[in-house]
């Protein structure tokens, strides 16, 4: 198992998003893990709060590219 720094986030997604593969993408472009725990998707809007793990530089720079795509980002928590 791989253990490393995690937050708990909300991405809030504008209705132009919310077809777009943004999370696969994270996890592909970035060395972190997701796990989403709860979500509400509609056609227009959508929000989804998840878990994301791994190295902290790793971490801060997903959550940067989710700002700049689009994405409302809110910490919900901090873990270690």
């Amino acid at each position: 198992m791989w253990l490393g720094d995690n937050m708990l986030i909300k991405c809030v997604f504008p209705d132009d998003l919310i077809k777009k593969p943004l999370i696969y993408e994270l996890n592909t472009k970035f060395a972190v893990i997701t796990n989403i725990e709860k979500a509400d998707i509609t056609f227009a809007s959508g929000w989804v709060t998840f878990r994301i793990t791994g190295e902290e530089q790793e971490i801060k720079n997903s959550i940067d590219w989710l700002e700049q795509t689009g994405i409302k980002v809110e910490v919900l928590e901090r873990g270690d």
